[in-house]
């Protein structure tokens, strides 16, 4: 399964492990265990950061691929 900004945080970082250091290196701390991220879209979380959310969504599926998830 391919990771999308339209997906809730809590199911990204289900998708496969190494994904939370992903998030935090962007500059999301909600990888951490922060409640936002059981009901905040990556996309909300990236707006509300100022984070670059589709480099960051290229970056975990490149990873989950490289993974073979």
């Amino acid at each position: 399964m391919r990771a999308s900004k339209g997906m809730i945080i809590a199911d990204i970082l289900k998708l496969g492990e190494g994904i939370a250091p992903l998030f935090m290196q962007a500059g999301l701390r909600c990888a951490s265990g922060c409640p936002s991220a059981q009901r905040e879209t990556l996309e909300e979380a990236g707006i509300g950061h100022g984070v670059d959310v589709d480099k960051l969504i290229d970056q975990i599926n490149a990873h989950l691929e490289a993974q073979g998830a």
